[in-house]
């Protein structure tokens, strides 16, 4: 790869908006090649609010893309290749896979890292002043040429030669390039959290083990995580209208209200599972999921791109989102380094990342859909790749 830095007189202004990890990794790469880069972010600070759960590294995205940035041995030392750990559990507690999936039996693994952790590996790989805190997008103004003009709410503008929308789901950058929004998945998580969870919840955490628990039936489920810390994260997972709180006469603000709605819908699950519902430490936050139309495609528009899930926002069942928007960054800034122009970086950038991103996002469709139909355990150990099981289980003849 031809690591000089392009030759545009004068130095192209890039604008990143959004500190997710495709974003960060994208100004993570142009820094190490000498190309100026700021990010905008609305949060007010890195510890402004919780960063979600953990994520699984894929080998060939999520590690391509911290080896790219110069951090895949940071990362590694950071991770918890432990949590590949997955168990498969039907909906009266039989434990029917428990292993590692065959995806991640490689030699790189899929290793576990948190989001906070991995946000601040990235942040603190990062010049001193490259990430703009408070810096909320309110609108973005063509000036012509390529060239955008930035307003932020805090009162302050910018203008950038080139616009990159890593601004996530509900992208404001997105708005110039396509009228195609987010739609509702037809399923909702309702995550719930246990801290110290080995010592005050040692039944639930022995029932997660190591990595992830997921317990499917008839169109629900329960998603456990290990993060650091003794900390186990659990959606609450079913198919169901968006607001069906709503309809179950429900103020989300009030737990007990919650729990007992929770309780009626998975009316018939074993006792330990309703355990997840029943002991939380954290409460309850509703989660609908939401994503793009597939394929999501835009004209090409001087000075203007996105990447991650302002791209290609999708289901999480098929587990690669966050590895493709890394990935997405780290391709966008090669291509800014390897191309003459910003133009001729994000045409070449884009004409990779529209078709890799409508093949992932159709597999996370169909992934979600086979979860949560009428016999989401048999469907995800088939593809596990133990079909034989997978037939036992969906006719109720599974012998552990």
């Amino acid at each position: 790869m031809n690591t000089t830095p392009m030759h545009t007189t004068p130095v192209p202004r890039i604008a990143v908006i959004g500190a997710g990890p495709g974003g960060l990794t994208c100004a993570r790469v142009l820094q190490q090649h000498g190309i100026a880069v700021t990010v905008h972010e609305l949060d007010a600070s890195p510890a402004a609010r919780d960063q979600g759960g953990t994520l699984d590294m894929h080998p060939g995205s999520g590690q391509h893309a911290l080896r790219a940035a110069g951090l895949l041995d940071e990362f590694r030392s950071l991770s918890r290749p432990e949590g590949q750990q997955m168990r498969l559990v039907g909906g009266d507690g039989r434990i029917v896979f428990d292993g590692i999936p065959p995806e991640a039996d490689t030699a790189e693994g899929n290793p576990e890292i948190d989001r906070g952790v991995l946000r601040r590996l990235l942040l603190e790989s990062l010049e001193p002043g490259t990430v703009h805190w408070g810096h909320g997008l309110a609108r973005v103004e063509p000036l012509g040429d390529g060239v955008h003009r930035l307003h932020f709410t805090d009162g302050t503008a910018a203008d950038a030669d080139l616009v990159i929308g890593a601004d996530g789901a509900w992208s404001k950058v997105r708005r110039l390039l396509t009228n195609a929004a987010p739609r509702y998945t037809g399923v909702t998580f309702v995550e719930t959290g246990f801290d110290d969870a080995d010592v005050r919840h040692p039944r639930l955490a022995a029932l997660t083990a190591a990595g992830t628990m997921m317990a499917l039936h008839n169109r629900q489920g329960f998603v456990a995580q290990r993060n650091s810390g003794g900390h186990i994260r659990v959606y609450v997972a079913m198919r169901a209208d968006e607001d069906w709180y709503r309809q179950d006469g429900v103020d989300l603000a009030d737990t007990p209200a919650v729990r007992d709605a929770l309780l009626r819908r998975f009316t018939g699950w074993g006792e330990e599972l309703l355990g997840f519902v029943t002991d939380t430490d954290t409460g309850y936050v509703n989660r609908p999921l939401y994503a793009l139309p597939v394929p999501h495609t835009w004209p090409h528009t001087p000075g203007l791109t996105l990447l991650g899930d302002a791209a290609h926002l999708m289901s999480p069942f098929s587990g690669t989102g966050a590895n493709l928007a890394m990935l997405d960054g780290a391709d966008l800034a090669e291509a800014l380094i390897e191309r003459p122009t910003v133009d001729e970086a994000v045409t070449a950038y884009e004409r990779v990342l529209l078709p890799r991103s409508a093949e992932a996002a159709e597999g996370a469709a169909e992934a979600i859909d086979d979860a949560f139909g009428p016999d989401g355990a048999a469907r995800v150990l088939a593809h596990m790749g133990a079909p034989e099981r997978a037939s036992e289980l969906a006719a109720g003849q599974f012998s552990g």
